[in-house]
């Protein structure tokens, strides 16, 4: 199994880049893990709706080129799975990619190209925190299917 995440601009915070190291190395008992992040598309201090459309398409740009197999766009308008829904969802999928925007979103285009729309929660978190978690569920996910004791 190949797993990509990607995910526009840096970590910055340490404690969410350690946190996400550590999913990444429990993933590989389970997959061959990559992470892409792309830079994001430069904007102004309040930028025009115009702008912003542009960004993300310009964005989207990128993410096509990194993105590989099943593609799943993380969005608050996306399907809530539970973990054990999740680990269904993607139990039989040999490659897929998780892709997470800039702070103002995916491209609406480039979301309707993608295989899923998946959101982890109606309520919003920080980019730096949804990485967190999604690499979290993913190893979760993959965890029920091998019947190992991480998921309660």
């Amino acid at each position: 199994m190949n797993i990509n995440f990607i995910a526009i601009g840096k970590l910055k915070e340490s404690c969410f880049r350690e946190a996400c190291e550590e999913y990444r190395k429990r993933l590989l008992a389970y997959s061959n893990v990559r992470i892409y992040e792309p830079e994001p598309v430069f904007l102004p201090q309040s930028p025009s709706q115009s702008q912003i459309t542009q960004a993300l398409a310009k964005e989207a740009d990128k993410l096509r080129e990194l993105s590989k197999g099943f593609k799943i766009a993380m969005c608050i308008e996306g399907k809530e799975f539970s973990s054990e829904e999740l680990s269904e969802k993607i139990r039989d999928i040999s490659e897929m990619s998780f892709i997470i925007g800039s702070s103002y979103g995916l491209d609406e285009k480039f979301k309707q190209e993608c295989d899923m729309r998946l959101s982890m929660s109606k309520m919003t978190f920080p980019h730096s925190l949804a990485r967190v978690m999604i690499f979290e569920q993913v190893y979760r996910a993959l965890s029920i299917k091998a019947n190992s004791k991480y998921h309660k």
